[in-house]
């Protein structure tokens, strides 16, 4: 029998969460719409897997939490949000839910009056969020939903209230291109916005006992359960009676702090971190509210949970021994590697999912030697990650357009950095808040974030790289300073056809980007390329350095330099096999 919830005039927790079950899933279901509302015709349209992901990191924390009343659901979904947040849409997206939920605290369940004025909280939030906000955008879509969902009568019911929420969403977004130029000549609605609609039709759908919606709604509780319950069986004979214990036990809880015990409000986590790093490694340890979330690799669990106890109680306790992981994780690989596509071997899609299993496995991760300073940079693509290895970059962490990292991902490769200070080159516009949101979170060290928003910015900065300063905030500004004197252009395919005042753009042509900007496109790449070139500035700069794609040939490298050779010979000209996915050509100039 599908549930009605039309004639309610209240939402408690276990509403809550069903509701959002099914915003999650037809989000999920119109993914592919999302992304395709890129402004561009190239195919770089993330946002409905970054929306998705961050309210699934949600979901699955609030599936965890055992208690139904609604302010506990709300603080899990939000925590979970922040955590799995990332692209720009994504991190304004557990802004919003963590301004609404905050405003859920200690309420078992909410008026629909209560619920506007909660939908409120969470848009005031994410405004704070944004340094610069931009009308036209999921901002705008939700400040506009907001205002407009002002409902005094008491006798509303939930129906009436969803079906409005839709009608005054729809408008928004509708209008999106009327504020901002860039969505009006691309002919599209705002892709944040869009994913946000999606979400509320998902949930008005749940709300109207739409069958469909249910049906999805159930699909999604079953994809959110899944990582549980699908983890590979352990053989314990792999650990036997005279085994020895080389990596120690992998050691996680959430910790609730008790007045009785400690002063909440103020207590800093630095006391289990210090503890912890006597006894353990790959330490991560933050305060969200009242809870710490603990990780750590020890020889000896039960001092860690005796310590922390002092401080508080259990609400969850997970313990690992790590050596019959490793040993099941080793027969597990060579199982996969016997039955492996040999002719896949040392393609991109390969090297990222070894990397995905080599971060979400638990092979305990060594910790570095506690260092003054560390590097953290976002890129992808064999040669340009071995390109920043060799400038001294500490951490790589794959990713970029289309592959945006989550704060979690930031969080665990700070964890992994050890350092007193952290700096981080996001190398995208779409990565930048979320790695800001992580280093706001992030405890262990002081974390900076280099506003790098093009892989030719953080390549100039480490090329110059120089952490001879005092102080950090010395190194900072000389990063910040050095990046300055590049641009970056890309060229790709086009994913569909499109048309300005300056350009008509068939899917065969190739494009040409520069600062978010269509500055060139041609049906040859190093046509477009030259022309990119021309619009950057190409006389005034001294350096030309070309990063080819995987899928470039001996023709395109051929025509590329005798372009140089002939076009602008009194350049110096450098050429790096970058081997990134997505741009045929990358050109930095100098």
């Amino acid at each position: 029998m599908t549930m009605n919830y039309t004639e309610y005039k209240y939402i408690d927790g276990e509403m809550f969460e069903i509701f959002l079950l099914g915003g999650a899933a037809w989000l999920k279901a119109n993914i592919q719409k999302v992304n395709d509302l890129n402004v561009f015709p190239i195919p770089d349209g993330d946002t409905g897997d970054n929306m998705y992901l961050t309210i699934l990191g949600g979901i699955r924390e609030m599936q965890r939490e055992d208690s139904p009343l609604l302010w506990r659901k709300a603080e899990a979904l939000s925590r979970g949000m922040l955590l799995a947040a990332r692209g720009n849409s994504g991190v304004i997206l557990s802004q919003l839910f963590a301004g609404l939920c905050a405003a859920l605290r200690e309420k078992e369940r909410v008026t629909l009056q209560e619920l506007t004025e909660a939908f409120n909280a969470g848009v005031e939030r994410a405004y704070e969020t944004v340094v610069t906000p931009v009308e036209g955008t999921i901002l705008t879509v939700a400040r506009e939903s907001t205002q407009l969902l002002r409902f005094s009568d008491e006798d509303t019911t939930l129906g009436e209230y969803a079906d409005y929420m839709l009608e005054v969403m729809h408008d928004s977004l509708a209008n999106t291109p009327e504020l901002l130029d860039v969505l009006k000549e691309a002919g599209v609605v705002d892709s944040g916005g869009a994913g946000l609609y999606m979400i509320a039709e998902g949930v008005a759908g749940v709300v109207n006992g739409e069958k469909k919606a249910v049906q999805s709604s159930a699909e999604e509780s079953g994809v959110a359960a899944e990582p549980a319950a699908a983890a590979p069986k352990m053989d314990l004979s792999l650990f036997t009676a005279d085994s020895r214990l080389e990596f120690g036990y992998c050691t996680e809880f959430l910790l609730r702090l008790m007045h009785a015990k400690t002063d909440v409000e103020h207590f800093d986590e630095k006391v289990i971190i210090d503890y912890l790093s006597t006894i353990g490694d790959s330490i991560v340890c933050f305060k969200d509210d009242t809870i710490v979330k603990v990780h750590v690799h020890t020889m000896t669990p039960s001092k860690a949970m005796e310590f922390c106890q002092q401080f508080g109680e259990f609400l969850t306790l997970k313990i690992e021994n790590m050596m019959l992981q490793h040993n099941n994780h080793v027969i597990q690989l060579a199982e996969k590697q016997e039955t492996a596509d040999p002719a896949a071997e040392g393609s991109q899609d390969e090297l990222l999912l070894r990397h995905t299993e080599k971060r979400e496995s638990s092979i305990p991760v060594v910790k570095k030697k506690r260092s003054k300073y560390a590097t953290c940079v976002v890129t992808n693509g064999q040669g340009i990650i071995d390109i920043f290895r060799e400038m001294g970059a500490d951490e790589i962490l794959v990713g970029g357009q289309g592959k945006n990292p989550s704060a979690q991902d930031f969080m665990d490769c700070f964890d992994r950095l050890n350092a007193d200070a952290i700096f981080v080159f996001p190398n995208n516009a779409n990565i930048v808040m979320a790695a800001e949101q992580a280093a706001s979170l992030y405890k262990d060290s002081k974390v900076y974030v280099i506003p790098s928003r093009s892989l030719g910015q953080a390549y100039t900065a480490m090329s110059m790289l120089d952490i001879s300063f005092d102080t950090a905030e010395e190194v900072r500004d000389n990063f910040i300073a050095n990046m300055e004197y590049a641009e970056t252009g890309m060229v790709c395919k086009a994913c569909r056809e499109y048309e300005s005042m300056e350009f008509t753009v068939s899917e065969d042509d190739y494009l040409g980007i520069s600062r978010n900007q269509l500055m060139s496109a041609s049906a040859d790449k190093v046509e477009a390329l030259g022309d990119l070139c021309d619009k950057m500035g190409i006389e005034d700069r001294g350096i030309a350095t070309v990063i080819y794609g995987e899928g470039i040939t001996d023709e395109d490298r051929d025509k590329t330099r005798r372009l140089f050779a002939e076009k602008w010979k009194d350049k110096e000209f450098y050429e790096i096999e970058g081997q990134q996915e997505l741009y045929d050509i990358i050109v930095i100039l100098e």
